[in-house]
C-alpha cells in the first residue's frame, strides 16, 4: 500500500506535467515544475522545490536510473486536458489547482515562499495531504491509511538512496540474466494450476 500511495503521487505530478516554464509567480512555478518533471528533468525540478522534496527526488532519480532502457514516453502532457487555476496567497504559502478535464479531478498543489521565491511543496506532508483527498474520495479509512503512509515516508528518508540503488540495480541484473529460467518457471507454475483444477 506504501508503494502504491507513493506512486500515486509521483504518476500523478508526471501526469499533470509539460506546462511551459514561468516567472516568480506561484501558478508559474508550478507550471515550470511540470514542463521540468514532464521531461523527467529532476535538477530543474529540483531548483523549483522546497528544500524538504529533496527525499523525493532522490527516490524519483532512483526509478529513474532503474528503469534505464525501459523508459517511455506514454506519459506526456496534453495541456488541452488539464486546466490550471490561479493561485490562492496566503502569506509565504500558496495553493495551486490542477483539474484533470478527463477525469474531471482536481489536485491542489502547494508552494511555499523560500528565500523570497515560490517552491513547490512536493514533500511528504503534501504527499499525504494528496493521498488523504483522493482516498477520502474514494471512501476509504484515512486515520489508519495515514499512519501507514507516515511511516513509510519515515523510513525512505532514512534510507541509504546509494547503497539502495545499487542493490537494487544488482537486483535487476539478475532478474535480467535470469529472465528465460524465470519465465519457464512461471509457464511450469501455471500448468501445475491448470492440471489441480482439472
Amino acid at each position: 500500500m506504501k508503494k502504491l500511495l507513493m506512486a500515486a503521487a509521483v504518476i500523478t505530478a508526471i501526469t499533470f506535467s509539460g506546462c511551459n516554464a514561468g516567472g516568480g509567480d506561484p501558478k508559474s512555478v508550478l507550471m515550470a515544475f511540470f514542463d521540468a518533471m514532464s521531461k523527467k528533468d529532476f535538477v530543474a525540478a529540483k531548483k523549483l522545490a522546497t528544500k524538504d522534496s529533496e527525499s523525493m527526488f532522490s527516490l524519483m532519480e532512483m526509478g529513474k536510473n532503474m528503469a534505464k532502457g525501459n523508459d517511455k514516453d506514454d506519459m506526456n502532457f496534453d495541456k488541452s486536458k488539464t486546466e490550471i487555476g490561479e493561485a490562492k496567497i496566503e502569506g509565504d504559502k500558496a495553493t495551486v489547482a490542477v483539474k484533470d478535464k478527463e477525469k474531471n479531478e482536481s489536485i491542489n498543489f502547494l508552494l511555499k515562499k523560500e528565500d523570497g521565491a515560490w517552491k513547490v511543496a512536493f514533500n511528504k506532508e503534501w504527499i499525504s495531504q494528496m493521498a488523504m483527498q483522493k482516498m477520502g474520495e474514494k471512501g476509504m479509512d484515512m486515520n489508519s491509511l495515514m499512519d501507514t503512509v507516515n511511516s513509510g515516508m519515515d523510513k525512505i528518508k532514512e534510507m541509504n538512496i546509494d547503497s539502495l540503488t545499487k542493490e537494487m540495480k544488482e537486483a535487476g541484473e539478475k532478474i535480467n540474466e535470469n529472465k528465460d529460467k524465470i519465465e519457464e518457471a512461471a509457464k511450469k507454475m501455471e500448468e501445475a494450476a491448470k492440471k489441480m483444477n482439472q
